[in-house]
């Protein structure tokens, strides 16, 4: 698959399953957004591997294969997967850190099975090796290979963006057995991972959820705070952030049913809130 085979490819997958990364994408220099797309639909597969595989050891299987892909140890023409290709092109390019990407599918294998996410420092942690390290390596290419120092920016907003993905993917991760709301944050409110797998929404639950959103807002508060001083040129690695507020907002509703209300903004709504962020970096 030639080169812009490939960036198409990356591209029409996260248009119909990663609006926010997708226009992400559009909102960066053309020169960068095959590499972005690269980046983001590599994130994509990682994710989904749960949702494609009919069993754990498959899943690991499937992982092993992308770390054998970027650590030079795949077999076969690893350049001609459509999305292998274009991302070992952003690696070369862009001098992106490999071993960022085989971190992230380390953490990742936590999403194969169904063990309750132990504490907030271990959540804040896979946040922290998964959604911040795509906001890092995005400044990689934004900035066209040099190393911004932008540790704590990224930090914060990988897990405000990582928590309130979870957030958001509560009917679907309790269905399967799935629990990602931390333990110390259940006993704190007398509940267990098993009431969030029976899917029977109490005050108490509610109350651990409230819980959640709040450290969100802490989180994008320092967002802002440290995005004031990033170059204009670096601020589209964010702009996926500017969806937050506005679900949280909806999650508050009195109507609002954690196991069955599904919360995505319009795509509408998405490419909006992207321009004036772009604009005034008003996350």
């Amino acid at each position: 698959m030639d080169k812009a085979s490939g960036a198409d490819f990356c591209l029409e997958s996260l248009k119909q399953a990663d609006p926010e990364r997708f226009f992400t994408c559009l909102f960066a220099p053309s020169e960068f957004r095959s590499a972005l797309a690269a980046l983001y639909a590599f994130n994509l597969d990682i994710v989904r591997t749960r949702e494609i595989v009919s069993e754990p050891m498959i899943g690991e299987i499937r992982l092993q294969w992308w770390r054998d892909a970027l650590s030079g140890k795949g077999e076969g023409d690893v350049a001609s997967h459509p999305i292998a290709g274009p991302l070992l092109d952003a690696i070369s390019k862009y001098h992106l850190p490999s071993h960022a990407l085989i971190n992230l599918i380390d953490a990742r294998v936590f999403d194969l099975y169904d063990d309750p996410m132990p504490s907030l420092n271990d959540l804040e942690a896979y946040c922290g090796e998964t959604s911040s390290a795509l906001f890092q390596l995005s400044l990689f290419i934004l900035s066209n290979g040099k190393a911004v120092s932008a540790a704590d920016l990224c930090g914060h907003a990988g897990v405000a963006f990582g928590m309130m993905s979870i957030l958001k993917a509560l009917p679907w991760h309790s269905a399967r057995g799935q629990v990602y709301v931390p333990r110390d944050i259940l006993e704190r409110h007398h509940i267990t991972a098993d009431d969030i797998r029976r899917r029977e929404l109490t005050p108490a639950i509610s109350a651990a959820l409230s819980e959640m959103r709040t450290l969100v807002r802490q989180h994008l508060d320092q967002v802002r705070h440290h995005v004031k001083a990033l170059s204009p040129e670096l601020v589209p690695a964010f702009l996926s952030l500017t969806s937050i507020e506005p679900v949280l907002r909806a999650m508050d509703k009195p109507n609002y049913d954690p196991f069955k209300s599904v919360i995505e903004p319009s795509r509408l709504a998405l490419i909006y809130r992207y321009w004036r962020a772009s604009r005034t970096k008003l996350i």
